[in-house]
């Protein structure tokens, strides 16, 4: 038993002391070290964490421990690169093989990989239908496969690529080798098929919480949205941000009308030609782009740690599409903000495309991810909660403290008279329209549809003044939440009255509600950083960063990230040892980099009269 345990010990610290030399941390996150020990005794394995959570170190450090290669499939070209100059400078040969590579480069790498000199290989997955290509893997000693953005394998996904179905063939060829399927985003459902289409053997799964606690949810009326936007960007000025939009057009425009108003933004999206893109992202991830206007339907593979603020300008398609996006936001662990503006127009606008699907089950599939959006945008709580079960994790939390329904003031208001006139609406015309048709013939709106229709001569038309579009809607959302109304799930919901909401009218009971004080509806910034450190000698790291960074021609957060930074402007080490206590300082890097950022330390330090403070163990 004794010898046991001391092999028990001996393996956890070899397994800290890499980690430590080649990426800078003391200690693994939460379910990373059973994940890892998983992978070393050659098990497949199923992996949900989310974007920010340590994923890639659930590969990354196995790759150092097997004796033959890693192979790493992804479907973020841009992402390749960033993650292989980060291995690079932390010590460890890595290598990725895709469209953006000359003949020449690729025959460089691979015979890289055929003579053992590389530890770690990216591969986009279009590369397994190449013959040649798979005659290159025969000849590999491959002691690990990686499937990142594993749900891409599922047509229930919400970003399937055909090209991902190769996977299967590639597990058949390599049948005694450990296959790791990590994602960010997958449903019960969708987990069935990465399980099942890539032929894992008896998986172990592994679940990690969905909840980024560092990220803020808010949800803003899409009313006078680009000086709401302009004011969240003013108050992260000179910090990075994403905006999404729905269209190339959008993002263009968008991308000059913040230009015009001195913000250094720029468009990327697909319509944009290689070079431009490509010319784009590097300015971003070097930080001298500020921000990206960005459409939803072209994803970003940018392992970019610093971004602070993430906006969805424009609705996203679906619950799994915004988490994954968002998730793009404070992945050095800071907090970032996440602000989604919203508005009935931009849910037709989705529906239009819809519409167009061929295939029923993808339509439908289409729509009922759509509508769990727009209830996730008119929901009057906790929006983290909310996230959390749809991915079938349970909240048990009164607030969260980090959306803007448990952060945002409330306030009691008599809802009975409201609530009478509503329920009327309905019945008055005949439960058979949603909310939108609802509102505007009790605001007595001039539409074309309710002459028609005759509801302008109804009793209840133009009887609510008091009360504005996007007030109905949310209210007519709480009598659904308080069970006087239900909405159908058909493809165009419409409204009806419940029993109960039968007996409120005829019992005149009365109603109580809470809503968002009216004075409060403004996006509120998180807070900063829990350390108080030294702004000006942040200041003066992040331009010594910058220019290493230039030098090695990588991004800036390749160097050392911001909350590593920060550590230093803090604590303010004054040795190797001090500053090797610093999270993210590796041994290599503190061998190559070391002595420069002490130097800038130390003299900041003696100009201001500042003593070092302790590093906690």
């Amino acid at each position: 038993m004794l010898f046991a345990r001391n092999l028990w010990t001996d393996y956890h610290t070899a397994m800290r002391d890499l980690l430590k030399k080649h990426f800078g941390y003391d200690d693994f996150l939460p379910l990373q070290e059973e994940i890892i020990s998983s992978v070393l005794k050659r098990r497949d394995a199923l992996v949900l964490m989310p974007t920010g959570g340590g994923k890639s170190l659930c590969y990354q450090l196995p790759a150092l421990r097997f004796d033959g290669l890693t192979l790493v499939v992804s479907p973020l070209i841009a992402l390749m690169k960033d993650q292989v100059d980060a291995l690079k400078s932390n010590g460890i040969a890595a290598e990725f093989i895709n469209s953006t590579l000359s003949y020449a480069e690729i025959s460089r790498i691979q015979a890289q990989a055929q003579r053992g000199a590389l530890k770690i290989l990216y591969i986009a997955p279009e590369r397994l239908a190449l013959p040649g290509f798979q005659n290159f893997l025969a000849r590999l000693k491959v002691s690990l496969v990686a499937v990142d953005e594993a749900h891409c394998i599922s047509e229930w996904g919400h970003d399937f690529r055909p090209d991902y179905r190769n996977l299967g063939g590639l597990r058949r060829s390599l049948s005694g080798v450990p296959f790791l399927a990590l994602t960010a985003t997958a449903t019960a459902r969708v987990r069935r098929d990465i399980v099942e289409l890539l032929h894992l053997n008896e998986p172990q799964r592994f679940i990690a919480s969905f909840n980024r606690a560092n990220l803020r949810y808010s949800v803003l009326p899409k009313r006078n949205a680009f000086n709401a936007l302009v004011g969240l960007l003013q108050r992260h000025r000179d910090e990075s941000a994403i905006i999404y939009c729905f269209s190339r057009k959008g993002s263009d425009d968008l991308a000059a009308r913040l230009c015009d108003e001195g913000f250094n933004a720029r468009p990327y999206h697909a319509g944009l030609d290689n070079d431009t893109r490509r010319e784009t992202q590097e300015r971003f991830i070097r930080d001298q782009v500020s921000i990206i206007v960005a459409t939803i339907a072209f994803g970003m593979g940018i392992d970019k740690s610093n971004i602070r603020l993430l906006v969805h300008y424009d609705l996203p398609k679906s619950l799994e599409g915004y988490y994954q996006e968002t998730g793009r936001a404070g992945r050095d662990g800071l907090p970032g903000e996440c602000v989604l503006f919203y508005s009935y127009g931009d849910k037709r606008k989705q529906e239009f495309f819809i519409n167009k699907i061929e295939d029923e089950t993808e339509r439908r599939n289409a729509q009922e991810k759509l509508e769990r959006v727009i209830e996730f945008c008119e929901l009057q709580e906790c929006r983290r909660r909310y996230i959390l079960r749809y991915f079938g994790e349970e909240w048990d939390k009164e607030n969260c403290g980090g959306c803007d329904i448990c952060l945002t003031p409330r306030e009691e208001f008599d809802a009975t008279i409201i609530a009478q006139k509503i329920l009327s609406a309905v019945i008055r015309t005949g439960e058979r329209f949603g909310v939108s048709h609802i509102s505007g013939v009790l605001r007595g709106a001039d539409i074309r549809r309710i002459r028609e229709l005759g509801h302008d001569k109804l009793s209840v038309y133009g009887i609510v003044n008091d009360f504005s579009d996007s007030d109905i809607k949310e209210i007519a959302g709480l009598l659904i939440a308080r069970g006087l109304l239900y909405k159908t799930s058909r493809q165009y919901a419409t409204l009806g009255v419940t029993e109960a909401g039968w007996s409120f009218l005829k019992n005149r009971e009365t109603l109580t509600f809470t809503r968002l004080k009216r004075e409060e509806e403004t996006v509120t910034v998180s807070g900063r950083a829990a350390l108080d450190y030294d702004p000006a000698l942040f200041g003066n790291l992040r331009v010594l960063r910058s220019q290493i960074a230039s030098e090695r021609s990588v991004p800036p957060y390749v160097v050392f990230s911001d909350a590593t930074l920060q550590q230093m402007a803090y604590y303010m080490p004054q040795s190797h040892d001090s500053l090797s206590r610093i999270s993210g300082v590796g041994a290599v890097k503190l061998e190559q980099m070391g002595d420069v950022f002490l130097s800038v330390i130390r003299a900041h330090a003696r100009l201001h009269n500042l003593k070092e403070r302790s590093v906690p163990d």
